[in-house]
């Protein structure tokens, strides 16, 4: 039986689309989305997602239809998940981070330990997705760390908008004998332990990363993350400047990460754009990184999203303390894909401090075996 998913539903964005295919694929079940992002202007695929259900159908071994630019409705039956050597290239400045989040759970969960690789081209750092050094800095060591993920990220070539041509090598390793992943419980914040920062630059003069970098550090002193502040903390911004034959195209931009002690980490991130100076943009990406702070959770607004598919494929209860703003659309979408395809059950709970708590009990789903798909 085909399940139905109304891509207008809440965020009404690419979001639905990946988290469905991805889940629908883990799961064998055959889907059809309609509505496609239908809260976007215009609606429908764009390059960026046909790349990325395109990827999902191949490594899924999956029958699609409906995945032309401008559809609406997309049809995926999934088969055999296969370990192997992927390439993906939107032809654009689509983000390559977000043809990694539809990919990384399927090659998580292959019948065999044999680690796949993925070759993503395309945007790597823009303002509509996670800048890829965000994905390296903040999303991965919070799933490496809490949920048992192994995946090593190589950026080969950064690719600015509007040109793309970015190349991001990963490599991912799935479990051994049908391991599942572990369950999360980041529940108290605890006390900024460091504060990294990586300010990225090409086809540019080289001062406007240092310029960037010194933005950020000087606003954050001013809200006191600095080694000499009355509760020091280390601050460590890299400026980087790439190589010519590293990018395509010129651009900068800048990602901040607070390390928690009790666990938890919050991402603060900026582009460099036409008309803003490079210490406005270093001190947007420290603002940001602040109002995650202050927010008080253990994940900032980004991570909170991304990790709920996680948790509902972990075994047993997942917990983790978010911030005082409430859950975000795209959260609060992210849950309601994985209760309409999983038996994965979330409660969202919030404190008399005004945390938002989300607890989810997992499905500790595991690979299917060459016996398990023989009797299919």
């Amino acid at each position: 039986m085909t399940t139905l998913i109304d891509g207008s539903v809440l965020e009404g964005g690419g979001q639905i689309l990946r988290n469905s295919i991805s889940l629908a694929a883990l799961l064998g079940k055959p889907i059809s989305i309609h509505k496609v992002r239908n809260g976007r202007k215009p609606p429908g695929l764009k390059n960026q997602h046909r790349t990325g259900i395109e990827l999902a159908a191949e490594i899924a071994s999956a029958r699609l239809t409906g995945a032309t630019n401008g559809s609406t409705e997309v049809e995926f039956a999934p088969g055999r998940i296969t370990p192997g050597n992927y390439t993906a290239d939107p032809v654009t400045a689509g983000a390559a981070t977000l043809l990694l989040q539809i990919s990384l759970p399927l090659l998580l969960f292959t019948p065999s330990a044999t680690p796949s690789t993925l070759t993503l081209k395309g945007g790597t750092n823009a303002t509509s997705a996670p800048q890829i050094d965000y994905i390296q800095r903040v999303f991965l060591p919070f799933a490496t760390r809490h949920f048992g993920l192994k995946v090593d990220v190589d950026v080969r070539r950064r690719g600015y908008f509007p040109r793309g041509g970015g190349e991001v090598h990963v490599t991912v390793f799935p479990g051994a004998d049908g391991a599942r992943l572990t369950s999360a419980s980041v529940m108290e914040r605890g006390t900024v332990t460091r504060i990294g920062g990586i300010a990225h630059i090409a086809g540019l003069p080289g001062h406007l990363g240092r310029t960037m970098a010194e933005g950020a550090t000087r606003r954050l002193a001013q809200r006191g993350f600095a080694p000499d502040a009355a509760v020091p903390v280390p601050v460590e911004i890299e400026s980087r400047r790439e190589k010519n034959e590293n990018t395509v195209g010129a651009g900068s931009g800048i990602v901040l990460w607070a390390e928690l002690a009790g666990g938890g980490v919050i991402g603060g991130s900026a582009v460099g754009r036409k008309g803003a100076d490079a210490v406005t943009v270093g001190e947007e990406a420290a603002n940001e990184l602040i109002n995650g702070l202050e927010a008080d959770g253990c994940v900032d607004e980004w991570l909170q999203d991304q990790i709920i598919i996680f948790m509902a494929l972990a075994e047993g209860t997942s917990e983790v303390r978010c911030g005082k703003d409430g859950l975000t659309l795209h959260t609060r979408t992210a849950i309601w894909v994985a209760e309409q395809l999983t038996d994965a059950k979330f409660d969202v709970t919030v404190e008399d401090s005004g945390h938002t708590i989300i607890r989810c009990t997992g499905i500790g789903y595991t690979a299917p075996t060459d016996s398990d798909l023989s009797n299919k």
